[in-house]
């Protein structure tokens, strides 16, 4: 099984409520329904451990993949075509980082 984690930061155009309403409202549901995902998570930041510092991410997106190959197939879709274009009017510069567990 592969992790996906995703680390980003909205866009300053971005509104924050818009984008949480999008995301619980339209991301969320649609990527946890894809066959290739068991598991979809939107986690906001809240401080860094120990720290009075800011987090560098705002958001952190993580995305169980059962199938990388029926992962790709489900991305290509006309539906997640329409959420990765959504996203990416929120998202800043996201980083997609490919993980397996040791």
């Amino acid at each position: 099984m592969t992790t996906i984690v995703v680390l980003f930061n909205l866009k300053a155009s971005a509104d924050v409520s818009a984008y949480q309403d999008w995301a619980k409202q339209i991301d969320i549901p649609t990527a946890s329904g894809l066959p290739s995902v068991d598991v979809f998570e939107v986690l906001k930041s809240e401080g860094l451990l120990m720290s009075e510092g800011k987090p560098p991410y705002q958001y952190i997106e993580i995305l169980k993949v059962n199938d990388m190959e029926q992962f790709g197939k489900d991305a290509g879709s006309e539906v997640m075509q329409k959420v990765a274009a959504q996203f990416q009017e929120f998202a800043d510069n996201p980083l997609f980082i490919m993980t397996s567990k040791l």
